[in-house]
């Protein structure tokens, strides 16, 4: 299968420079698959995990939002937040889920209730896909 060059970037690190096969991902429009020789391409990225087969194999990965880009032959993730799914610390994430849940309970204001439901989302990615690790 043809390969083509994958950069997955966060605010914080680069997480991945190299070349893949396929890259699966959930925009807000919905899961996109991504080739080599794709046209030309850009996409608000949803939560939602992230697949990517390089050298044969398929890695799993959470992503809280981004935006991903094809140009030129080239494919670019720029996430908030991007977690392979063996760096996920679950424990973590499910005390996320239980303090995210505790605030929807409350009476918030409009906006923290819908910084919660985020925070939520967000866990609930997380322990999905640290549990197919």
């Amino acid at each position: 299968m043809s390969e083509y060059r994958l950069k997955i970037v966060t605010p914080d690190r680069m997480v991945f420079d190299s070349f893949a096969e396929r890259l699966v991902a959930r925009t807000q429009a919905g899961d996109v698959c991504i080739l080599a020789r794709h046209t030309e391409y850009i996409a608000p990225l949803a939560i939602g995990e992230i697949k990517v087969k390089a050298d044969g194999k398929w890695r799993t990965a959470s992503c809280s939002g981004g935006t991903l880009v094809v140009t030129g032959g080239e494919t670019t993730i720029v996430a908030d937040t991007f977690e392979w799914s063996d760096e996920i610390d679950l424990e973590r994430a499910k005390r996320a889920k239980e303090k995210a849940e505790e605030r929807l309970k409350n009476n918030a204001t409009e906006f923290e209730f819908r910084l919660a439901e985020l925070k939520l989302k967000r866990a609930i990615n997380r322990i999905n896909t640290g549990s197919k690790f």
